[in-house]
């Protein structure tokens, strides 16, 4: 079978095997406090153009969600997200278990804006009981969405505002950071994310590391005792210089860049096989996931010649929404297979 399912099927990217297995026998400190994790995080402040930021290596990206989460909010807060948001979906209640409530706002294509964040704000200190209630505390955004979507440099100015506004910190979900930032709809560089967001986290699960997640915290006021909240949520790994080490060598000479770009483009050709054989697209995906809507005729047809996918969800008409995902690894040979069978349809 050739999966197309989802954009961690496979291992890391040779470099980084490479980097691990010359450093092998080296003796280094634990818990992230060896020369790879602080040459790592050296180069992605440098990118980010925050020096003042913090930068902790986590191990995944639930963990790194449910971390940050838990070490922002007071007891009686919970985090404002998109009904589609990670968190709200597919971390079987991780923000619950910690006791904050997700408060889900609907987001069609992925992406909250700026006047469903004020305006339920708004009503929850309007509401002559909001003492009774759970106080939104702060915002997470997915960049790119679940579908997708891309968040404008203006969005997130005006979330930015509108955040500072209710004094909430705004958190950046960046599972597929580097598939967004080399993306052609793409207005934002690392560093306007950087200066934008309160807490970010650079995805590396899914672009090219065997696992893990670089979480950078620019606000100097949430930054204190965060290594605490990681070692007591799981999330803080013994032998942290297996992820320092994956980190320094993704942003060495740009190969975080590089290999996120090879994904999207292989999906823009994905995007213009289906769209040249009359298949409807659904939602404006100009990143390393694809939606294409597909009757089941279809479906079972390209089940037949040997692919994975994801089935989203049925549409009115009894089609159905799939997802197809391009990855670092994807080969050109897979690709144009695939393309070659989505003309037969």
């Amino acid at each position: 079978m050739i999966q197309f399912q989802c954009d961690y099927t496979e291992g890391c990217h040779p470099s980084i095997l490479a980097a691990l297995q010359k450093t092998n026998l080296e003796q280094t400190p634990g818990y992230g406090t060896d020369p790879y994790c602080r040459q790592a995080r050296e180069a992605i402040l440098a990118l980010c153009q925050q020096p003042q930021a913090q930068v902790h290596f986590l191990v995944g990206g639930t963990q790194a969600n449910a971390t940050v989460i838990a070490s922002i909010l007071k007891a009686h807060q919970g985090v404002i997200s998109s009904e589609m948001g990670h968190i709200a979906t597919h971390e079987t209640g991780s923000i619950e278990a910690t006791g904050h409530k997700v408060l889900t706002l609907p987001a069609p294509d992925g992406r909250l804006s700026a006047q469903q964040v004020d305006d339920y704000c708004r009503a929850h200190y309007e509401s002559p009981t909001f003492e009774h209630m759970v106080q939104p505390g702060m915002v997470y955004i997915s960049w790119p969405s679940e579908c997708g979507t891309l968040y404008s440099k203006a969005q997130l100015e005006a979330l930015r505002k509108v955040c500072d506004a209710w004094h909430m910190p705004l958190f950046l979900d960046g599972a597929r950071l580097g598939y967004g930032l080399t993306s052609p709809q793409c207005d934002v560089t690392l560093a306007d994310i950087a200066r934008l967001c309160d807490v970010f986290y650079i995805g590396g699960t899914k672009c090219g590391a065997l696992f893990g997640e670089a979480v950078v915290i620019t606000n100097p006021g949430l930054q204190k005792d965060f290594r605490y909240m990681i070692k007591q949520h799981g999330g803080m790994l013994a032998k942290g210089r297996l992820l320092g080490l994956q980190f320094l060598t993704l942003m060495t000479d740009g190969l975080y860049f590089s290999i996120c770009k090879k994904a999207v483009e292989q999906a823009m050709a994905l995007r213009a096989a289906f769209q040249a054989r009359g298949i409807p697209m659904w939602g404006d995906s100009y990143v390393n996931l694809q939606f294409p809507i597909l009757t089941q005729a279809q479906l079972d047809a390209l089940t037949e010649r040997g692919y994975l996918y994801e089935v989203w969800e049925p549409t009115d008409d009894g089609r159905f929404i799939a997802r197809f995902c391009t990855s670092w690894a994807t080969t050109e040979e897979n690709l144009q297979r695939l393309i070659q069978d989505i003309g037969r349809l």
